[in-house]
């Protein structure tokens, strides 16, 4: 039992220092020479167009978010449904609806309501 004890710990030993000895390398060699940037040729670059929102998003509403569940016993979870009323009361209605027709027949609480 000690031989095999004893043997175990040079074992690890050699592999810790070996480890140990490539890690220093590694550094000493990222520490010493240039790093490589990818050159882009500028005749490629495309030029971007400005970003917007995307067409089909609602520009007003509300984004709630349900705890829901299939199952009586089962951890929530959470369901976000984007409205586009301006009601909140109305949003939350809209949201309760959408995950009843997902397939999640429990809705816990409302966890979050935020205007877009």
């Amino acid at each position: 039992m000690e031989t095999e004890l004893s043997e175990f710990e040079r074992q690890m030993r050699r592999d810790i220092d070996s480890f140990m000895d490539k890690a220093q390398e590694t550094r000493r060699k990222a520490a010493t020479s240039a790093p490589e940037w990818p050159i882009e040729d500028e005749s490629k670059a495309k030029p971007k167009a400005p970003r917007s929102k995307p067409g089909g998003s609602p520009k007003t509403g509300h984004r709630v978010k349900l705890a829901v569940r299939t199952k009586q016993l089962e951890m929530d979870t959470v369901f976000e449904h984007v409205s586009s009323s301006i009601s909140k009361i109305e949003a939350q209605l809209e949201a309760e609806k959408a995950a009843r027709k997902a397939g999640y027949p429990i809705i816990g609480f409302v966890i979050e309501t935020t205007r877009l």
